[in-house]
């Protein structure tokens, strides 16, 4: 049974009330003020105390009644705050912080007089590898207090959308991440690991779409088997329905009747384009695009469209394929696009009690080191992984328990953690922080924190209103921007820049980069900047 020392108020309250009342009620003056100062052992106790006082003396009655509400307000409350600090010992791992912190608790409710407790744990994704450690966790610690008698958790996850959801065509806005899967080389087995990517990440339980951007060699429609093999228009709205196999939404230009497409670079890119941000995707924790090879015109358009959370490296042990893919990771990187994984594809066989590599070793590590991609996976030579593409099955759904699914269920965690710590990084990397007039920028992948003065941002806009583009003369003059100026919103865009608008009505594009070389503010008020 918890103690709860009653405040400095409601004691004053029950020492007033001494003046309304005299003689014959000052026995329940006495218990009243008894029941309070002791600690309130129980809500039950005052209450049957309060009772009495009520078939007595009816100011006190009031009293009591305001008194029995004070508690029990105050009660609930040290109750939740005992419940928040309990679920503050959990800590998310890939955040580095508490649940609580991060928001993940949500409608809290809390009856101390019976010992119920229940509460939602809203994660960042339904395929959060974690969510039954999180779960398991949340109801030890909460069930340890002593008052505790039952606890409630439910579960569930943020709505699929994008953190910048307002720059993009309706059909992407409400996906939350947008996954390449590149190797910029055609025969390494990419569209394999795309495939078996998304089916992975469905087994996990998120919502998830395929968009096959090879118009020339689509390979979707031979690696599944949907009931409806033709893309339907909704004359309605224009858009165009995605078929489905399996639970998984699905695009490609062979399911649009024509089989492999023989136009130019130019014509192509407007086909993807359509297709890519015309679809009724609906909501999608995970979109995965099986990117064509090369590094042309048809990349840097998707890289351009859509807003890629992170890209997904296929390669193989020769060393004219790492040659390849070394373009494609430059050109993410140019990008803003981070490379969170490589597959090194075909790598190796067992046979005979030894293991063999037909191809030679060390294509995927030397991405790996060259490049600073935290995690590589290995991929066998399987026939039932070659057979799986063929048949229309995925591998991973052909056989879930194998060694290749248990592969792939790394490389799904893998996506889902990094996906969520760059969304995190991405969404606090600007922000206007009103108390000191300050914005402090944390550049994603960076350690560095700093802060800049709101008037300074505003003055280096790039843009053609603030600089005149064929003679490079600066229109916007020091004195035109005010010192007490303030943005009134910062939103992402992508994870290379953000967008600032001002109270002048302008959305001025501000780049990671560029914030870095501009003038950092050192003197900011201590006492300011403590609060």
């Amino acid at each position: 049974m918890r103690l709860l020392q009653a405040p400095a108020s409601v004691y004053v309250t029950s020492q007033c009330s001494k003046s309304q009342s005299r003689g014959g009620n000052f026995l329940e003056r006495r218990i009243l003020q008894s029941a309070i100062n002791e600690s309130l052992f129980s809500r039950r106790i005052v209450r049957q105390r309060f009772c009495v006082t009520r078939r007595t003396v009816n100011p006190v009655s009031a009293t009591a009644a305001s008194l029995e509400a004070d508690a029990s307000s105050i009660l609930t409350i040290e109750a939740e705050n005992d419940v928040l600090k309990a679920l503050s010992q959990i800590i998310d791992p890939d955040f580095g912080t508490d649940i609580v912190s991060c928001g993940f608790v949500k409608d809290l409710h809390v009856d101390d007089a019976s010992g119920e407790v229940s509460f939602r744990l809203e994660l960042t994704t339904p395929a959060c590898p974690v969510k039954d450690m999180f779960e398991q966790k949340a109801n030890e610690v909460v069930s340890a207090l002593p008052w505790v008698k039952n606890v409630k958790v439910t579960m569930s996850a943020q709505p699929a959308k994008q953190i910048y959801a307002a720059q993009l065509p309706a059909g992407l806005q409400t996906i939350s991440n947008i996954i390449a899967v590149s190797s910029c080389k055609g025969g390494v087995g990419k569209s394999t690991v795309a495939v078996n990517l998304a089916y992975t990440l469905a087994g996990m339980g998120a919502r998830v779409g395929i968009f096959d951007a090879d118009v020339y060699g689509p390979s979707l429609p031979t690696m599944v088997s949907p009931e409806n093999r033709l893309l339907e228009m909704n004359p309605e709205k224009k858009t165009i329905i995605p078929t489905e196999y399996m639970g998984v939404k699905m695009v490609s230009f062979g399911f649009a009747g024509q089989g492999r497409a023989i136009m130019r670079g130019p014509m192509v890119s407007g086909v993807i384009n359509q297709l890519l941000t015309t679809t009724e995707w609906g909501e999608l924790d995970y979109l995965v695009i099986d990117m064509p090879p090369g590094t042309g015109d048809i990349q840097l358009t998707l890289c351009q469209v859509v807003p890629l959370t992170a890209a997904v490296i296929v390669t193989t042990p020769q060393k004219l394929a790492f040659i390849d893919v070394a373009k494609g990771v430059r050109m993410f990187s140019k990008l803003k696009v981070p490379c969170v994984a490589v597959v090194e594809n075909m790598c190796h066989f067992d046979a005979d009690g030894k293991r063999f590599y037909p191809f030679g070793r060390g294509s995927g590590a030397q991405v790996v080191e060259q490049f600073g991609i935290p995690h590589l996976f290995d991929l066998p030579i399987r026939p039932t992984l070659s057979a799986s593409g063929d048949s229309g099955i995925p591998e991973v759904v052909a056989d879930p328990q194998g060694e290749v699914a248990d592969i792939f269920q790394n490389l799904g965690v893998c996506v889902v953690q990094q996906c969520a710590k760059i969304r995190q990084q991405v969404s606090t990397a600007v922000m206007y922080d009103k108390s000191i007039k300050a914005i402090k920028v944390k550049v994603p992948d960076s350690n560095e924190e700093f802060l800049l003065h709101p008037a300074t941002v505003r003055r280096n806009d790039r843009s053609a209103q603030s600089v005149d583009e064929w003679t490079g003369d600066q229109k916007l003059q020091y004195g035109d921007v005010p010192e007490d100026i303030e943005p009134e919103e910062i939103r992402p865009m992508g994870n290379y820049a953000v967008s600032i608008t001002w109270p002048d009505g302008f959305s001025q594009i501000a780049p990671y980069d560029q914030l870095q070389t501009m003038e950092r503010l050192v003197d900011v008020p201590q006492k300011v900047s403590a609060q």
